[in-house]
């Protein structure tokens, strides 16, 4: 498949909702639905299906039931209306397709919101809206949609045509798969599988990819001196909050637990937004910032085909601040159910939960940044879905593809492809269909 790449980006809109239109607004949002919580990609108001660059997307309601844990008087912070998505190529690009062919139910869905006028330009509105996020992660870069839905035709058709019977010797298996490669050609040729190559790397993402790659450890490089200089007192500060910080992980409401288990389990794959308060005082924000910055680096250079630290079951996620840093959103699409997720990530990452999370209010007290916290289940577990919140509406491109599946997929395609392979590899190729 050569080494060009499609790069994948996400984007967040985030608008105010107007106060007194956010039931209108959560109405209006169930009509887009086929099941609780699942789009329906056809539907009347924003046709999800119809953008063939869209991985994943979703509007949600951020509306934080945790804001009382930051302490008395409750702040006066506004709701906002996130609409999120995953796409091939830049934002930009997908949020000005989206603003030219979904602008009457775009404009119905933001009507709610502040600061809009139905009678504006879409696309300004929807740009001057978008907002930065402080990390992105993608499971594997340069896997597009078209990708993704040609590789799974192309495992249904020779998955159909081969026989399941034992290969009687590894000449079979030569003889085999130079049929299936027949039939793959014709197919092709037919029009009724397609396995387009993908398009050249663009030089703009390249140039600035590693531009990125230097700017980071160049910084972090002029920064050490003032950073060695400074650690003991920033020890102290940070031992200090973490002995005296509070943790708050009561158990979820039973209600507010049973509306979020009512949006799950629908389909393979599974959503997940999360919104609270970092712990107040600069310490605390600058501290998540520059994690965040780091975090951001490893996903963008690191952790780039299939795995996020050890976990391979997310497809993509991001971190974003709001309100002058006080309040972070994470979002994630991931594979399997909430409790798996959860336990995959105690067991293999908990140190890098700490990392990401320990800055939030409430959180179970670290040590050291990195140890205890999210080792402590039960109140790791409370946390989460204390600040876990209804995603309103969530669509995928590709349901019922997990991504064990995209990467088998992705393997019997690049098998097919190769001009040679031994008696062993023609065996092991068969194996995958």
């Amino acid at each position: 498949m050569g080494d060009a790449v499609t790069p994948q980006s996400q984007f967040m809109l985030v608008a105010q909702v107007t106060p007194g239109r956010e039931q209108g607004l959560r109405e209006l949002l169930k009509t887009m639905n086929s099941k609780p919580g699942m789009a329906d990609p056809t539907n009347a108001v924003l046709p999800f299906g119809q953008f063939e660059r869209l991985h994943f997307a979703r509007l949600v309601v951020l509306d934080d039931p945790t804001l009382g844990d930051i302490g008395i008087p409750r702040p006066s912070l506004p709701v906002y209306l996130a609409f999120i998505g995953s796409c091939d190529g830049s934002a930009d690009e997908c949020i000005a397709d989206l603003a030219g062919r979904a602008a009457t139910g775009l404009r119905r869905v933001f009507m709610h919101c502040d600061g809009f006028d139905a009678d504006d330009d879409l696309l300004p509105w929807m740009q001057a809206h978008q907002h930065r996020l402080a990390a992105n992660y993608i499971n594997w870069v340069g896997r597009t949609v078209r990708q993704v839905k040609e590789e799974s035709a192309l495992q249904r058709a020779l998955a159909a045509k081969v026989p399941r019977a034992p290969l009687a010797s590894a000449r079979q298996a030569q003889q085999l798969r130079r049929e299936l490669i027949d039939f793959v050609d014709a197919e092709v040729s037919a029009g009724r599988l397609g396995l387009t190559p993908p398009d050249p790397t663009p030089l703009r993402w390249q140039i600035a990819k590693l531009l990125h790659l230097v700017a980071i450890p160049l910084a972090g490089l002029i920064l050490l001196p003032f950073l060695i200089v400074l650690s003991p007192l920033l020890i102290v500060i940070l031992r200090t909050k973490e002995s005296t910080d509070a943790e708050i992980c009561p158990p979820p409401d039973g209600a507010a637990l049973l509306e979020l288990q009512q949006l799950e389990d629908y389909d393979v794959t599974n959503q997940y937004t999360a919104f609270g308060s970092v712990k107040p005082g600069l310490f605390r924000r600058w501290l998540v910032a520059v994690v965040l910055v780091l975090i951001d680096y490893t996903c963008r250079h690191v952790f780039t085909r299939g795995f996020l630290a050890r976990v391979q079951t997310i497809h993509f996620a991001f971190w974003a601040f709001l309100d002058d840093k006080r309040r972070l959103v994470f979002t994630s699409n991931y594979d399997g159910g909430h409790e798996a997720y959860m336990d995959d990530f105690i067991n293999k990452v908990a140190w890098g939960l700490n990392l990401a999370f320990s800055h939030g209010v409430g959180w179970p007290r670290t040590r050291w940044l990195v140890a205890r916290g999210a080792r402590i289940e039960n109140k790791f577990k409370n946390y989460q879905r204390r600040h876990q919140l209804p995603t309103e509406i969530w669509y995928r491109a590709y349901p019922g593809l997990a991504l064990v599946d995209l990467k088998r997929n992705q393997r019997i395609r690049e098998g097919l492809e190769l001009a040679q392979v031994t008696d062993t590899q023609a065996e092991a190729w068969l194996r995958l269909l």
